[in-house]
């Protein structure tokens, strides 16, 4: 396996010398991996098996790095300031299906 080098100055070396239970070199190979990915499901628009695996791994998906669509915002700040502010618990039940 190859081996890198990061410099960085002393004092941001010490601020990590602050957390000596994190394994940094696992922090920066699953953050380089992370944008491995996401170029790559950028490009096809879908994940590898080996991709979604090491995805499912870390509970992170390329998608959750997605900028939201105008529209749904828009969406989402109607339904905001729709009834359901003030629905009763067995309101929000009977509306979800659920009793």
């Amino acid at each position: 396996m190859a081996c890198v080098t990061i410099p960085v100055d002393s004092s941001f070396k010490e601020r990590l010398a602050l957390f000596p239970w994190i394994n940094w070199s696992e922090i920066a190979r699953e953050e380089a991996m992370k944008k491995e990915i996401f170029e790559d499901f950028i490009k096809r628009g879908e994940l590898s098996e080996e991709y979604q695996e090491f995805c499912d791994e870390i509970d992170w998906y390329p998608v959750d790095e997605l900028k939201l669509k105008e529209e749904f915002i828009a969406e989402l700040k109607k339904i905001e300031k729709g009834p359901h502010k003030k629905m009763s618990l067995a309101q929000l039940d009977k509306l979800l299906g659920l009793k």
